[in-house]
């Protein structure tokens, strides 16, 4: 089962704990003991060495009762502060078995039972120096130099540990220092017990202080992981907003610049990928548009071709002997090569204009000058088709910006097509509105609507709404892709819209001065 980072936290800090108090109780019982009676031996020694020195030169004989008392203050701080029971006496006589004869105390001097206390033990040390007698197995030497021997020493009297230390001084002078070794046991034996009350307590806190301080550590370890989750559903708006500076701060802030970056990465990859398949639709685009060119006017210059072809090889065979029947021929050759020529003119201004290479050339000039050039170009039309015109020419002059040549092929084939498909009233209307910004030309004629499904399609080179009555004026459905392309290329609006009683077409110029 998977644990989280702040329970092995908790777990890891309860067990250092736990394992801390182990190893300080059983130091207490195993090392501590033995550091103690090294301790205790050394504090002696240096006891010992402070005695000879306050007793140096003193003649404990012929000493006046001041100097005696200021011995005595002295030996009575020095045993207070180092617990340790001091006693100076002097040696005067021995037996002839080893007992002492004579013992004179010097300090303390005013202690009988201690007194013989301390007669006894010393006398053991006196016959152990002296004689060589043995001590009894109750005594065990510690150090040993050339004035002094430490030993350890069970009281069977009392029932306890002492270390005790014996030590001579000019004169026959002796010191005796004692001390309890009973108490470090008892000692680290409470000081266990009181360490396993307070390490429980000091646990138990420890815990729910560390779940706490892991909280304030794994809080933001957890907004990184969720952090890192968006990330890696490419969502890159979630952001590491604590302010930290220790290493959970530096990750935040790596995390950040990784997002920053990964997102401006996939970014451009998706920039890079959708211009590629932006390039890759135009191409197919273009290869459909250049096969569809290719059918088209494969279509179109098909029937011309076969007219010419067949009416020359009549010429040729001079099939007709007569006159007028080869005039005929002849104008029929003429007719369908001009209709060639033309479509071929178009063809290549509209290629022109949808690759880029016919640039427009913008020139402020009075729309009313061209308007009455295309009228007048057509009125013989207008006159043959029997086509009543409706136009209300401005007095002012009309001026606009643009490209003055294309705007004069955009007139002139809204015209020519209200022309071929003017019916019933047979009326064309021409309108110039002028708006804040724009001037609208309109170009109206009565006749059928365009059905609505074809209203977009009619832009598109070669299509043609109604293929028979298309071919019956000549038309190859190439005149309104020009004026789509020069309009486009004016960034001005173009369109159609159908009325009951017929269509009208407009396109609209910038009348502003350019910027």
């Amino acid at each position: 089962m998977r644990r989280s980072l702040r329970t092995r936290l908790i777990l890891i800090f309860s067990g250092m704990l736990i394992l801390t108090i182990v190893c300080i109780c059983l130091a207490n019982v195993f090392l501590l003991p033995n550091y103690y009676q090294n301790s205790k031996v050394a504090q002696m020694t240096r006891v010992y060495t402070r005695v000879v020195s306050i007793c140096d030169n003193v003649d404990w004989v012929n000493v006046d009762e001041e100097e005696r008392n200021n011995v005595y203050d002295e030996l009575d701080i020095l045993s207070s502060n180092s617990n340790v029971s001091i006693y100076i006496m002097q040696v005067e006589a021995y037996s002839g078995s080893g007992d002492i004869a004579t013992l004179n105390y010097v300090y303390p001097a005013n202690s009988e039972r201690l007194q013989e206390v301390t007669r006894e033990q010393l006398g053991k040390y006196v016959k152990a120096i002296y004689f060589g007698t043995p001590l009894d197995e109750n005594c065990q030497i510690l150090s040993r130099n050339a004035s002094s021997e430490v030993y350890k020493v069970y009281d069977q009297r009392v029932g306890s540990n002492f270390i005790e230390l014996t030590g001579q001084m000019p004169d026959n002078y002796w010191v005796y220092l004692r001390a309890n070794y009973q108490s470090i046991q008892e000692s680290s034996r409470v000081f266990n017990q009181f360490l396993t009350y307070v390490g429980t307590v000091v646990v138990i806190v420890g815990i729910f202080i560390m779940f706490f301080v892991s909280n304030a550590y794994t809080r933001p370890i957890l907004r990184l992981a969720r952090h890192a989750q968006n990330m890696q559903k490419l969502n890159f708006s979630s952001r590491y907003e604590d302010k930290r500076y220790d290493e959970i701060g530096v990750l935040g802030d790596s995390m950040n610049a990784l997002s920053d970056k990964l997102e401006e990465t996939i970014s451009e990859l998706k920039t890079a990928n959708n211009e590629l398949q932006l390039d890759l639709q135009r191409r197919s685009e273009q290869e459909e548009m250049r096969q569809e060119f290719l059918a088209n006017v494969s279509h179109e210059l098909k029937t011309p071709i076969a007219l010419i072809q067949g009416y020359a090889e009549g010429l040729q065979e001079n099939i007709h002997d007569d006159e007028e029947s080869r005039q005929f021929y002849c104008d029929v050759i003429v007719d369908e090569a001009s209709k060639m020529n033309k479509m071929v003119k178009k063809l290549l201004s509209l290629n022109q204009l949808e690759f880029g290479n016919g640039q427009v050339h913008l020139e402020h000039f009075d729309l009313n000058s061209v308007l009455d050039s295309v009228l007048h170009s057509a009125e013989i039309l207008f006159r043959q088709k029997e086509v009543s015109l409706s136009y209300q020419r401005e007095k002012e002059p009309v001026m606009v910006w643009a490209d003055e040549y294309m705007i004069e092929e955009v007139v002139t084939n809204y015209v020519s097509n209200a022309l071929n498909h003017v019916k019933y009233d047979r009326k064309i209307e021409l309108k110039v509105q002028k708006e804040d910004s724009v001037v609208r030309v309109s170009v109206f004629n009565t006749g059928d609507p365009i059905p609505t499904e074809e209203l977009e399609k009619i832009w598109t080179k070669f299509y043609k709404v109604d293929k028979a009555r298309t071919r019956e004026y000549g038309g190859n459905g190439i005149g309104l892709s020009i004026v789509k392309a020069v309009m486009e290329a004016h960034n001005q609006g173009y369109g159609v819209k159908n009325y009951d009683n017929g269509v009208e077409f407009w396109f609209e110029l910038d009348r502003k001065s350019v910027d």
